[in-house]
């Protein structure tokens, strides 16, 4: 994890130096501008395209990503080798390729995220520095033994972000800090973590 955030930092003085610190505007092509709003007033409830495609494209990503974790032979093998990796490497599972390959695919996705939310959220250097440690509270919280935890405790704390904000803006992300806390004390293997078997 360290290393991985030592390479964040690395790019993000790599595209200062080389593209420069102005906000880059993403264009979108016409099919996702626009908005669409259901209901009338004042139970108007709207929607920009792009916000709906991002949605459709992670809610799609997540039953791909469960499937993959519990329907198939990589996703059984990952699963083995997070409980036990001694295990199993005796059952002759290559361990070191199985997490390479999660690292790997995790990374694209990661960078995928990032792709879709610059849009939204605006493209300069110290973009992934903004919402880094997001992204470590979401795991801490979610745990890492399935898609569901993670994806259930960014929910919740993004809904707690922008109700603390909207609601109570003098706190501003104090809310999500606060949250966190209280849930670590009561579980500090986070949400949804499971106990691995051991031999």
């Amino acid at each position: 994890m360290l290393f991985s955030i030592g390479l964040v930092f690395m790019a993000v003085a790599a595209f200062d130096y080389f593209v420069g610190s102005t906000q880059q505007i993403v264009q979108l092509p016409a099919w996702l501008k626009g908005r669409t709003e259901l209901g009338s007033d004042p139970w108007t409830l709207g929607m920009g395209h792009y916000r709906l495609f991002i949605i459709a494209v992670c809610a799609a990503l997540t039953v791909g990503l469960q499937y993959v974790l519990a329907h198939t032979r990589f996703g059984s093998r990952l699963r083995a080798s997070v409980d036990d990796q001694r295990v199993a490497a005796g059952l002759g599972i290559n361990v070191n390729i199985v997490f390479l390959s999660t690292f790997a695919f995790g990374s694209g996705l990661a960078g995928l995220g990032g792709a879709l939310g610059a849009e939204v959220l605006g493209l300069d250097p110290t973009f992934p520095l903004k919402f880094m440690i997001y992204f470590l509270i979401v795991v801490a919280l979610g745990g890492t033994s399935s898609i569901t935890g993670p994806l259930l405790a960014a929910l919740l704390l993004g809904i707690a972000d922008v109700a603390g904000k909207y609601y109570i803006p003098k706190m501003g992300a104090f809310i999500v800090y606060c949250l966190m806390i209280a849930i670590l004390l009561w579980r500090p293997q986070g949400l949804f973590s499971r106990t691995g078997g051991k031999a």
